[in-house]
């Protein structure tokens, strides 16, 4: 007889226990651990590891075929920029994102135009038919050869999909699909985890690729077990606040291609539409100069990408003065505060401060350093900045200037959009001369306050 295994998971982080207990010892939360029964386990060899792989067997390193995979596209070019290149048949892809940010338009628009090359599958778990069908006609999509399904049962989805044999597969959503075998609700870390790992196994074993769309927690981050991340092959990120019609596409994880890749999109009457030029949308200034606005190129992924930077500096009637940040992180405007009192003599410990990066751009590179304290500066000394002025390298605690990656890449595109001068650090100088701009190179933050 096959014998019930049965586990507590933490219904916060999904950490396992051997008996119940009141605090969870890995997230201590409290009363979260709740009993699961995984279903009955029959023999050692029925379940099989993430690979999926049928019959197992031991090979030497140079007996694996490096024959490149080859990947189709998606229909989106700055969808198949964030996988690295295109879709790779039989991976399993995670699309995360805030409610309203527009999952489940952008995977339709892609599986209408999928269909019309090969077989498709979209199944929808939140949605009735009738529902996705009308967005398909509000859109103006084809809708003649999709397949659609209303089922929210692994088994069952994985049954049909045998006989249907689709090329690429959506799951909407992972979170309400559930296994029969676990005694659990749909959504808890239990069901969640299991779905999720059957449904990658079965991406493996029958070469198709399912991209799964995933709920986030108030805190921006993926709903379920940590687990959830590591079986799959590629999880993707859509972020935009809801003041806001662009949408960014952000990769976290990605085993066949460059990860903090980012594809931008809008949202329209029509659906998704790509950005094919992002630094152009986030460059809308005035032809005015103005104080504390300043443009600093980062370098998403693999391509340059030009953000204009605001900082208003004002003084507080409070006894601990405000540092507020959009974008950024508070803590390191903070320390680049203190780096400027120490090493340029600028004190701003009873102003409060605020800084904030145009277009729901999140920075997550050290490069914007120096184009902070800059605009932080301007703002403090309202003495606005050339409009034609482009600023990137980061500070250190010593008040040195450090090089960044890319400099070159990240010089040419601000010279392609216009920019005549640029702040830079001296390591990231070009050693040749870019046509129609000026490049300083500083060493020292107070170099560069100098230059402006």
């Amino acid at each position: 007889m096959a014998k019930v295994k049965t586990a507590y998971v933490c219904n916060e982080c999904g950490a396992d226990f051997m008996r119940w207990q009141g605090q969870c010892n890995e997230c201590g939360a409290w009363n979260s651990i709740t009993e699961v029964r995984l279903g009955a386990v029959k023999t050692a060899g029925t379940r099989q590891g993430y690979a999926g792989a049928a019959q197992a067997r031991v090979m030497r390193l140079d007996e694996v075929d490096l024959q490149e995979v080859p990947r189709f596209s998606s229909g989106f070019a700055e969808f198949d920029r964030v996988l690295g290149g295109g879709i790779v048949p039989g991976s399993a892809i995670l699309i995360g994102g805030a409610p309203g940010a527009g999952k489940s338009t952008l995977l339709l628009q892609l599986m209408c135009g999928l269909a019309e090359q090969g077989s498709a599958l979209y199944v929808t778990g939140e949605e009735s038919l009738q529902q996705v069908a009308m967005r398909a006609q509000r859109l103006g999509l084809p809708s003649t050869k999709l397949n659609m399904l209303a089922e929210t049962n692994v088994e069952t989805v994985c049954l049909l999909a045998q006989q249907e044999k689709p090329r690429i597969m959506v799951i909407d959503s992972i979170q309400v699909m559930h296994l029969a075998d676990i005694q659990s609700a749909p959504g808890s870390v239990s069901q969640v985890r299991e779905s999720a790992a059957f449904l990658t196994r079965f991406a493996k074993q029958y070469n198709i690729a399912i991209i799964m769309v995933g709920h986030v927690t108030k805190d921006g981050s993926l709903a379920g077990p940590k687990v959830l991340e590591h079986c799959i092959d590629c999880s993707v990120m859509l972020e935009g606040d809801t003041d806001s019609r662009y949408r960014t596409l952000r990769g976290n994880k990605n085993r066949f291609g460059p990860v903090n890749e980012l594809g931008v999109f809008a949202m329209t009457g029509q659906g998704m539409k790509e950005v094919k030029n992002p630094s152009a949308i986030f460059l809308t200034r005035g032809k005015e100069d103005q104080s504390g606005s300043i443009v600093m190129v980062l370098w998403e992924g693999t391509r340059p990408l030009l953000v204009e930077i605001q900082g208003l500096v004002d003084h507080s009637p409070l006894n601990n003065p405000r540092r507020v940040t959009l974008g950024m992180e508070q803590n390191r405007i903070s320390m680049l505060l203190a780096v400027m009192h120490r090493h340029a003599g600028i004190q701003m410990a009873d102003q409060d401060v605020f800084v904030n990066v145009v277009g729901g751009v999140k920075v997550n590179e050290t490069s914007a350093d120096l184009a902070t304290l800059l605009a932080l500066v301007s703002s403090f000394r309202d003495k606005p900045l050339p409009n034609d002025l482009v600023v990137f390298g980061e500070v250190g605690l010593a008040g040195e200037i450090r090089p960044v990656p890319s400099g070159i890449e990240r010089l040419k595109e601000a010279a392609k959009h216009g920019f005549k001068r640029a702040i830079v650090p001296l390591a990231n100088k070009p050693k040749e001369q870019i046509a129609g701009m000026d490049v300083i190179a500083v060493s020292k933050l107070a170099e560069a306050l100098e230059a402006i």
